[in-house]
């Protein structure tokens, strides 16, 4: 990185957008380790959970079709029964395996960029051999905040839900309940992207601080006031960037059967090879995001704590007790 960190602070959404690309362009070489290693089963399994989802869904609805206009009481009725309870677990199992190998490759994704970034941002020595060694240490740390963040998303959901069942059990069927409710969704949604950038943000102190868990949400509050806009706005662009690219994928590789064989195979591999990418540079732009917020907040990091506090995940060194690595304000 190139440039100081009093800087940063001034980097707006296509500033931190032209600095993660550089990075990524200037150590190629160990991003493009990273990416074969961690990240590119990360995107097979998303795309393959569109597309597998889809064919077990399509099978249950079939299976249902067929009970419905079988007269009760039959062997085949009951055969049907039978088959349509195995679909439905097949598919909930299926979508529970996908969840949690989705979240570990997450995970350990998430901790292999955010190393490396700090590595390169302390001029550490840096080689894949490394990184990886580090990653399964990093990786619990991360999976303590997800777990925070897990909870606090289902008290915030759970919140939200019995406000809309308390609505309509008060005021069924009258405009003043579809006026709560409409307000009840938009603050709700506010809300949701609102604790998803907290999450982000808090994986990235994880890391890089000493802070995990609930410290590491109370941190990433404090980090991004200043730069809610910048860290929404990025949010919206990077979802946006999937969900047009899982629309594509399903258009025209998993509902796509009408095209000829070469351009779905065609499309399938533009959505790998877009959405591998947009993966990449989404855990790029989230520490990079971070060291903009701790330079707008004037927190010095400080080169050589951060180099310790790395260098404690490979057991070269144990840091102070009740320390604060890399934390320290400056003056302006």
């Amino acid at each position: 990185m190139d440039r100081e960190q009093e800087e940063l602070q001034f980097l707006g959404l296509f500033g931190i957008f032209k600095e993660s690309y550089k990075i990524i362009v200037s150590w190629r070489k160990i991003f493009a380790q990273i990416t074969l290693t961690l990240i590119l089963p990360l995107t097979f399994i998303f795309l393959a959970h569109i597309e597998i989802s889809h064919s077990l869904f399509k099978d249950i609805k079939h299976t249902e079709f067929e009970k419905e206009i079988t007269r009760p009481g039959t062997k085949r009725y009951n055969n049907l029964s039978d088959t349509l309870s195995s679909e439905w677990i097949t598919f909930w199992l299926f979508k529970v395996a996908y969840f949690t190998v989705l979240l570990i490759l997450s995970l350990l994704s998430t901790a292999a960029v955010v190393y490396t970034i700090a590595s390169i941002y302390t001029g550490r020595e840096l080689t894949f051999k490394k990184v990886m060694s580090v990653v399964p240490k990093v990786w619990k740390r991360l999976m303590v905040t997800f777990l925070c963040m897990f909870a606090a998303f289902f008290v915030y959901n759970f919140f939200a839900a019995s406000i809309i069942v308390i609505c309509f059990v008060i005021l069924p069927n009258s405009v003043v309940s579809a006026i709560i409710l409409y307000v009840v969704l938009i603050v709700y949604l506010m809300g949701f992207v609102y604790m998803t950038v907290i999450w982000q943000l808090a994986s990235v102190v994880s890391v890089l601080e000493s802070s995990y868990g609930i410290k590491a949400m109370t941190k990433s509050m404090d980090l991004i006031k200043g730069n809610r806009v910048v860290a929404v706005a990025i949010f919206f662009l990077l979802n946006l960037s999937l969900g047009l690219i899982q629309f594509l994928f399903s258009l025209m590789v998993v509902h796509g059967s009408s095209y000829q064989a070469w351009k779905r195979v065609g499309f399938g591999v533009l959505c790998f090879v877009l959405l591998l990418a947009l993966f990449l540079f989404g855990l790029v732009i989230q520490t990079i995001l971070y060291l903009v917020c701790k330079s707008y907040h004037h927190e010095n990091i400080d080169k050589g704590d951060l180099s310790n506090h790395l260098e404690s995940y490979l057991g070269e060194y144990e840091p102070l007790n009740g320390k604060e690595v890399q934390l320290e304000q400056y003056d302006v």
